[in-house]
């Protein structure tokens, strides 16, 4: 039986929320280097075709106009181990009762669920496979440019829609990103991306994915 691929994969702590809740099912990953997708690009090398660029995967590569490159992050059926910010519990607990249903030294604890104020924690690119609570299979992988998101691909990104609560403004006059979950993603890249990183536009890696045992 042929052994299964696994890669690492960073995720914030809220989307790790968002995965352990199971409403997180898909990601968006920039494609690097950006491919030169252009109109006139695209008609030099007759992949233009009525507005739309031609995108296939062939062969496990993906070709988008003239992308040739395999998806860092594995294909359908591989898996990816979540890195989020850890640490192992040390001699500081100091509970004199037992079973007091605290850490116990030796433990690993996550940010995104026990954030317990000063202690001082690990970076998750430091986090080893060995410490990883969270296992992903990969089940497709596309490519498409950002602001082509779905509002179902914004929830299966793990976004909510919220109702704005400014109701003698529009929403364009004050910058809001809208009472829908693809604006609330839209917001979600800013926040990790850049104030500038959304209008960029940039071709990604979808990557849908399903949680299995760890």
């Amino acid at each position: 039986m042929p052994t299964i691929k696994e890669r690492p994969i960073l995720f914030s702590g809220d989307m790790v929320c968002a995965l352990l809740a199971g409403a997180k099912t898909q990601t968006r990953r920039i494609i690097k280097p950006q491919p030169d997708v252009t109109e006139e690009r695209l008609r030099e090398l007759d992949a233009w075709i009525d507005g739309f660029t031609l995108s296939q995967q062939v062969d496990g590569a993906w070709q988008h106009g003239f992308i040739n490159a395999q998806c860092p992050y594995g294909e359908p059926g591989n898996r990816l181990w979540v890195r989020e910010t850890w640490r192992k519990v040390g001699a500081e607990c100091g509970c004199s009762e037992a079973p007091c249903g605290c850490p116990k030294p030796g433990d690993i604890v996550y940010r995104a669920t026990q954030d317990d104020g000063d202690c001082k924690w690990r970076p998750s690119i430091h986090m080893q496979r060995a410490a990883c609570r969270i296992l992903l299979e990969i089940t497709d992988v596309r490519v498409e440019q950002l602001q082509d998101i779905s509002e179902a691909d914004a929830i299966a990104e793990g976004c909510e829609a919220k109702p704005c609560d400014h109701k003698r403004q529009s929403c364009e006059d004050i910058g809001c990103y809208g009472p829908t979950a693809a604006g609330a993603f839209h917001w979600l890249w800013n926040q990790l991306n850049g104030p500038d990183s959304w209008n960029a536009n940039p071709w990604v890696w979808v990557i849908e994915f399903k949680r299995v045992e760890v």
